[in-house]
């Protein structure tokens, strides 16, 4: 302001702004602002409150009755019983002034939950399940997809497509899926997010019941789950997926051929052997297989190879979720802090209410 004050008088003031990157309209002094500041300096606005009506809108406001009460609940409740208040920002503007806008309601505090670290070996040491919907061609209705998951080898061991989402239908899923491949108490933990039916008593005691280890992801953290969301994502990026199923029989039968041909389907994470390779520990003949083939075109073709002889890749030895520096969780310790987590009292809006419905609509 110094340098434009002192300009030649021959220099425009516009140019003058433009050089220093002024606006030219914000350079003039603001006379009749301070006028009419000085103006109304000593004089009180007439829709002011007084003092004795501030203090008497702090003591409605910090009454016993009205401690875990909002100001706008606080506002309607005094004018439905006769005694009209300021208005709603003329109270928030007081109690600002008196450093009482903070959070007002008793609340519970912030959950801290615990990161699922699961690390298996070897197949049936864990399992990762989900629900996922399938729409119709009915506007507004959906089928279920249930879904369990082998960690180790990303084999689908059960599966289920229902009208319905509970915790029985889960129940009836992995009694079949227990049966079916002899799984012995304390050997087989079930990944799961938190879901009404994953949460539900009577699954968790069904799964506690067969010696079944319970692992669940945090709220509303989907990457804890990610081999289920893979999958569902790959079953509804497939070419073939139709979209829209016209029923339920039409979704068992595309869904049938679909797990079926997934089971026998190269996977990239795991180095492209197929899931049921993996599963049913067929991996060291086909990498046998594989090896040969490798040495027999390097015995070939040397020259194209040259860092020496290629060797068959095999699978991850270890499949884990949330890996922390390669080391994951011991189960125990998970497990423990995670049924801490669910016997603790839920809020209002987390109790989940089962549906206990027929099985009539199992897959």
């Amino acid at each position: 302001m110094t340098c434009l004050a002192e300009r030649p008088a021959h220099v425009p003031r516009s140019r003058a702004c433009d050089a220093l990157g002024l606006s030219r309209t914000g350079t003039y002094p603001r006379r009749r602002q301070s006028r009419a500041q000085a103006a109304t300096a000593g004089r009180k606005q007439p829709r002011q409150l007084s003092e004795a009506e501030t203090e008497q809108v702090l003591e409605t406001v910090n009454s016993t009755a009205y401690a875990d009460e909002t100001v706008r609940v606080i506002h309607a409740r005094e004018l439905n019983q006769g005694r009209p208040m300021p208005s709603v920002s003329t109270i928030y503007r007081i109690l600002r002034r008196r450093e009482q806008t903070q959070e007002r309601r008793n609340q519970r505090p912030p959950q801290r939950h615990v990161k699922p670290r699961i690390v298996v070996r070897g197949p049936n040491e864990g399992w990762s399940w989900d629900i996922s919907k399938l729409p119709t061609v009915r506007k507004g209705v959906y089928l279920n997809l249930y879904e369990v998951l082998d960690l180790f080898s990303r084999y689908p061991v059960a599966w289920m497509i229902s009208r319905k989402e509970n915790a029985a239908l889960a129940q009836h899923l992995f009694r079949e899926a227990l049966e079916r491949y002899a799984i012995r108490p304390g050997e087989l933990t079930v990944h799961q997010d938190r879901g009404a039916p994953m949460i539900a008593q009577s699954y968790r005691e069904f799964l506690d019941s067969h010696g079944v280890r319970r692992s669940y992801s945090r709220p509303r953290v989907s990457n804890d789950n990610p081999f289920s969301e893979a999958h569902f994502k790959t079953i509804k990026y497939s070419p073939a997926y139709p979209g829209r199923f016209q029923g339920i029989d039409h979704a068992r039968e595309w869904m049938g051929a679909f797990m079926e041909g997934y089971k026998h389907r190269p996977h990239e994470g795991l180095a492209y052997y197929t899931p049921a390779e993996v599963f049913e520990g067929r991996v060291e003949a086909v990498r046998a297989q594989r090896q040969a083939a490798l040495d027999a075109y390097f015995a070939e073709h040397p020259h194209r190879h040259p860092k020496g002889r290629p060797i068959a890749r095999t699978p991850p030895q270890e499949v884990a979720i949330n890996p922390e520096d390669g080391v994951a969780q011991s189960a125990e310790a998970f497990l423990t802090a995670s049924a801490e987590e669910l016997s603790t009292p839920r809020t209002k809006g987390k109790i989940n209410q089962e549906n206990e419905h027929s099985l009539s609509d199992r897959g």
